[in-house]
């Protein structure tokens, strides 16, 4: 019976020994699990973060692609813009160099003509009564060097040559006087001049005392006789606006 007791005790005893070398064994194992799951679970958190870095780099790179895209589409839209542009240009291009074109055949044409009408003009105002000779002149020699200016336009150049013809017009239709000087004898007479369109050139001195009429057919001045002064004098005098104009005995010798 004793020994019974004794072989129990030993077993007890071995029994507790086995347990506590189990759970020095357990805790062990614990703890390294435990550090494992800690490696496991920070290894985790760094995937994690990783992943997340590259979704978020995937995300800006989709969103720069979606960028270029939209730029790629804007600029394609923009290209077929500026394509209309061009290929209008191109026609506004050919359509003024057509009428260029016409319109330097239009100037070989008009210019001559141009040039003949100053001639024309010239012409006459040395073949007319001499009425503001030298005024009229210049007036000819202005449109000659205006036709020598490339800074003038054609329809201006032709516009003023129209003009002068239309001066011309009014000399003939209009009953004007003004002083200025008579060349007589190699002398210089200061006078005024009166002239009833193209009709009659009379020029009265100064003092009233002496008056002359243009002869176009011997192309000089001519005296006249004293009975027409006063009349020359009304004449002047209704030029000016100083009396009624009325007609009255004045000599006729007209531009041929």
């Amino acid at each position: 019976m004793f020994n019974n007791k004794i072989r129990k005790s030993l077993v007890a005893t071995a029994l507790a020994g086995t347990f506590a070398l189990s759970a020095s064994a357990l805790a062990t194992d614990l703890k390294a699990l435990h550090q494992e799951g800690s490696q496991i679970q920070r290894a985790a958190v760094q995937s994690q973060e990783k992943i997340n870095t590259i979704y978020e780099q995937s995300q800006e790179l989709l969103g720069e692609y979606r960028q270029v895209v939209d730029q790629t589409e804007n600029l394609k839209v923009y290209n077929d813009f500026l394509a209309t542009l061009v290929a209008d240009q191109k026609r506004q291009i050919n359509s003024i160099q057509r009428q260029i074109d016409t319109l330097e055949d239009t100037r070989k044409g008009t210019v001559p003509l141009m040039v003949r009408m100053i001639d024309a003009l010239e012409q006459f105002v040395e073949a007319d009564i001499p009425l503001r000779t030298e005024r009229r002149l210049e007036r000819v020699a202005r449109l000659r060097e205006v036709m020598t200016r490339s800074d003038v336009q054609l329809s201006e150049q032709y516009r003023q040559i129209l003009e002068a013809y239309s001066i011309e017009v009014d000399y003939g239709s209009v009953v004007d006087a003004f002083q200025g000087i008579l060349p007589l004898n190699g002398q210089e007479i200061t006078v005024d001049f009166v002239h009833v369109g193209r009709l009659s050139l009379m020029a009265l001195s100064l003092d009233g005392k002496t008056g002359w009429v243009w002869n176009k057919d011997t192309a000089g001045w001519e005296a006249l006789p004293g009975s027409y002064l006063t009349s020359v004098a009304q004449f002047i005098k209704m030029a000016r606006r100083e009396s009624t104009l009325e007609m009255d005995r004045v000599p006729l010798i007209a531009a041929e």
